[in-house]
């Protein structure tokens, strides 16, 4: 149809709820290159945990046919605590622009993530210029436990996955008392815990697949839509006084 939907909701077009495919994604290549995840950990540890379980889901999208990178929080400052010019919070924006997908894994300290994991997450803006380093983009998350297995860590991180618009996947990674699965090399032993490890890291890659070359479909909103129409408006008339 021609006419917009109502009057009163002019950038709301029927055309944009056909079955994905026509009009809405003309001219989307599917990409070929191996999918790019960025792996984020919550400890500083000499041995942590949670360094250990992102290591093994580094290996696991390895083998999947990913590429990926593991940041290393070690010298990140504080958020606020330093201008955005500082080298780990640039290292940390390009690897999330640079990224397709992300896992964010946590320690549960006090009941919740850790202030190490928050950090990262809180340095990485929800747009940068044009840019925008986390929406659409697949997400994984996963915690660590020192004693019985609880999901409060994992629970927070998919708060901040729908706050960063990310896609999370429904499958996530709880290991309890994590000083006893992973042997003197840290590697992590043969257990259910591995198993559903590889789980998520499999779903993680399937719906990164499915969804990365969608993404500006998935995410085109029309509130987005009249903003950036109101502010073309406002633009040509200021140029045709």
């Amino acid at each position: 149809m021609d006419e917009p939907l109502t009057p009163d909701l002019p950038h709301l077009d029927t055309a944009l709820f056909q079955r994905p495919g026509g009009a809405q994604l003309a001219g989307v290549a599917r990409s070929t290159h191996a999918p790019r995840f960025l792996l984020l950990y919550g400890s500083l540890r000499e041995r942590s945990y949670s360094k250990l379980l992102t290591l093994e889901a580094a290996r696991l999208l390895t083998a999947m046919g990913g590429e990926v990178r593991v940041y290393d929080p070690a010298g990140l400052p504080l958020p606020d605590g330093a201008p955005d010019s500082h080298p780990k919070v640039q290292e940390l924006r390009e690897a999330a622009a640079w990224a397709e997908g992300m896992v964010w894994t946590s320690p549960e300290r006090h009941g919740a993530m850790t202030g190490v994991m928050k950090s990262q997450i809180d340095w990485i803006p929800l747009s940068l210029g044009a840019v925008r380093p986390t929406q659409g983009k697949t997400l994984a998350v996963m915690e660590v436990s020192g004693g019985s297995q609880s999901y409060n860590a994992v629970n927070q991180m998919r708060i901040l996955g729908r706050w960063m618009r990310m896609i999370t996947i429904p499958n996530q990674s709880s290991v309890a008392k994590a000083f006893m699965e992973f042997d003197e090399a840290g590697r992590m032993k043969p257990s259910p815990y591995y198993e559903r490890l590889v789980d998520v890291m499999e779903e993680l890659m399937k719906f990164t697949w499915l969804t990365r070359d969608v993404a500006p479909y998935l995410v085109d909103r029309y509130s987005e839509r009249r903003e950036s129409a109101a502010e073309l408006s406002k633009r040509v008339n200021q140029r045709a006084i």
